[in-house]
């Protein structure tokens, strides 16, 4: 795909000239522009796009003068073909705002040059496939105090743990605090299903589903997991549709 344009967004002056720097020196990049505030990012934006030359990620900072990064990425993601957006910030609090914002990465300061080309990775990568096509979705987590963003594409089954959820991929699990109806009802898209209480599924992963006795699960690799009675049928019709249509297909 062609280099990106990017913005930089920090009303720190150093803390933007470095991120600049490192932006700067990434082969994907292209051209990186710099706002030191809300108001003059939305302008520049604004501007890019009126000249047919619109900004493909936005590397924002949260704690801002006047209008703050959080609110800025609201904004942004009510455009009608959004820039990806990055945060870049000294906090760790915010990290569910950049979920419910859909954002590419959250990266801490100092910026290690490493996880930079981790977050332009995934908006290259995002970039070049149409925004309405993907169905994969991020989540942050935290391992070993460093946020790193989950994508639904790898997460096998959630389960409801109180205010929680944990996510289950292959090779492991991560606690975050967002309610499992949060997640179902943003993952629908994603192939997810409630098909208990406490429980979604990523269809795809539903390698058997087993009545017995009046009692329902499904299996996904080596876990069974509860279908309740009131979500038995709707899964089990599920299922018999993605057959017949593999089988079309």
């Amino acid at each position: 795909m062609a280099q990106l344009r990017v913005l930089a967004v920090d009303d720190e002056l150093p803390a933007l000239e470095d991120l600049s720097y490192l932006l700067r020196a990434d082969p994907r990049i292209g051209e990186v522009a710099t706002a030191r505030d809300g108001a003059a990012a939305l302008r520049l934006l604004d501007r890019a796009i009126a000249d047919g030359r619109p900004i493909d990620a936005v590397f924002l900072d949260i704690r801002m003068r006047g209008l703050d990064g959080v609110v800025l990425g609201r904004l942004l993601s009510q455009f009608a073909n959004p820039p990806r957006v990055v945060f870049v910030t000294a906090y760790e609090e915010h990290a569910v705002d950049a979920f419910e914002i859909k954002a590419e990465d959250y990266l801490l300061k100092p910026v290690r040059p490493e996880r930079l080309a981790e977050a332009i990775r995934r908006v290259a990568v995002s970039a070049d496939v149409p925004a309405e096509g993907g169905e994969s979705d991020t989540i942050p987590v935290e391992l070993g105090g460093v946020t790193r963003f989950v994508s639904s594409a790898d997460v096998v089954y959630v389960e409801a743990q109180g205010d929680y959820a944990r996510l289950h991929t292959a090779t492991g699990s991560h606690l975050v605090r967002i309610p499992l109806a949060t997640l179902e009802e943003r993952w629908a898209s994603a192939g997810f299903v409630r098909v208990h209480r406490s429980h979604l599924v990523a269809v795809k992963h539903i390698e058997e589903l087993h009545i017995d006795s009046g009692k329902c699960t499904v299996r996904v690799g080596d876990t069974e997991i509860p279908v309740s009675r009131r979500h038995t049928r709707e899964l089990r019709d599920l299922l018999v549709r993605r057959a017949r249509k593999g089988r079309q297909e």
